[in-house]
């Protein structure tokens, strides 16, 4: 049985070690289209625009997902126990009590944003306030402040920029193989044209698979971290029990923020086939279930 430490360290390495293969899809990538067009202008054109619009996306990432969500300030008087639940949490890690905001949607869900822990909110929805106990409550809130306390907004922009980065690069490349001639090297060496062509056409893909892996990983990541935070486990495994038996999806559920929330608003897909899991956000509810309950305190 994986204590909580453990658990932390092995989701830790496994990001890592995803995120370093990110790294080589976007090495690979730049190093065929510099064979094929020996030209690295556009590189730099692609790296900019990437940057530019997911640095911006990271640094009013509370405010496009309270706006994506419809979330409305926490009311301390009305939500009084809700405040005192999370501010405990925070003292307890340490961490600057988080803004606070209600979704007013009856699918239980909940999530975490903010570019850093002095710029972060935490939304619930009004669903989960109705279908959790408190035990149940402070493992989910918990969680968001792991998610919070992990980086995990910065890491997943990490992994966002260099996703949108390959997809852009990738289709720029793509056009300009097809209708703008086939670069510097015309046909001198078609094996290397092809190879290149393939890799710029899987290479999205295999970015976009790394980026939802990521996002899975900090999943498992801040269960762990969460249930360290409460020391009680079972809490967070019954939460999320509740939480997958409303199919029904988010009314305002959108594609852009589905990784922030603490289940796929999309509503739950267990039993999904193999595919299906690698171009989820979230890891099966079942199997972070059985990984908490596994865990020793």
């Amino acid at each position: 049985m994986a204590s909580l430490y453990t658990q932390q360290s092995k989701n830790i390495r496994k990001t890592w070690f995803l995120m370093t293969g990110f790294l080589v899809v976007v090495i690979a990538l730049g190093w065929f289209i510099a064979q094929i067009y020996e030209s690295s202008f556009i590189l730099y054109i692609a790296i900019g625009f990437a940057l530019v619009m997911n640095i911006t996306a990271y640094w009013w990432s509370d405010k496009i997902a309270l706006r994506a969500t419809g979330a409305k300030e926490a009311d301390p008087k009305e939500y009084i126990e809700l405040h005192r639940i999370l501010e405990n949490l925070a003292i307890t890690a340490g961490l600057p009590k988080p803004r606070l905001y209600i979704i007013n949607d009856a699918a239980p869900n909940a999530f975490a944003a903010g570019r850093d822990p002095n710029h972060a909110v935490v939304a619930v929805t009004t669903g989960l306030l109705e279908k959790l106990d408190r035990s149940e409550l402070e493992g989910v809130l918990a969680h968001e402040l792991s998610h919070i306390g992990n980086r995990d907004i910065l890491v997943m922009t990490v992994a966002v920029v260099l996703a949108g980065f390959v997809a852009i690069v990738a289709d720029i490349f793509l056009r300009m193989t097809f209708f703008g001639g086939m670069g510097g090297r015309d046909n001198k060496n078609p094996l290397l044209l092809i190879a290149g062509v393939a890799v710029i056409i899987l290479a999205p893909i295999a970015a976009q698979l790394i980026k939802l892996a990521v996002s899975r990983r900090r999943e498992f990541l801040a269960d762990a971290s969460g249930a360290l935070l409460t020391r009680y486990p079972d809490g967070l495994a019954s939460a999320l029990r509740k939480i997958s038996s409303h199919n029904a999806p988010m009314r305002k559920a959108n594609h852009a923020t589905a990784h922030l929330f603490i289940s796929n608003p999309f509503g739950a897909h267990e039993g999904a086939k193999f595919v299906a899991k690698m171009f989820s956000t979230h890891p099966p509810v079942e199997e972070r279930v059985k990984a908490l309950v596994g865990m020793r305190v």
